[in-house]
């Protein structure tokens, strides 16, 4: 049971990083297209995608302290 959770807990790690990276790229192609497009009032594509690879992060990582807490548990 405590290998299953820590493979769970590294493929969880693994998405959270994968997301964290995929949100900062959003997010600097966000920056450079308001840079180079000047003001806008609407969310561009890019902010929109920044907005949910930043939440899938923290869905990830909440996922994850629940895995953590799983093993703490099982290990008392």
């Amino acid at each position: 049971m405590t290998a299953f959770l820590t493979i769970l807990l590294v493929i969880l790690m693994v998405l959270v990083v994968a997301s964290l990276i995929r949100g900062i790229v959003a997010f600097l192609k966000s920056t450079k297209i308001d840079l180079e497009g000047g003001e806008q009032q609407d969310a561009t594509e890019m902010q929109l995608l920044q907005n949910k690879m930043m939440f899938n992060r923290i869905k990830y990582q909440a996922l994850a302290i629940v895995v953590v807490a799983v093993i703490l548990a099982i290990a008392n």
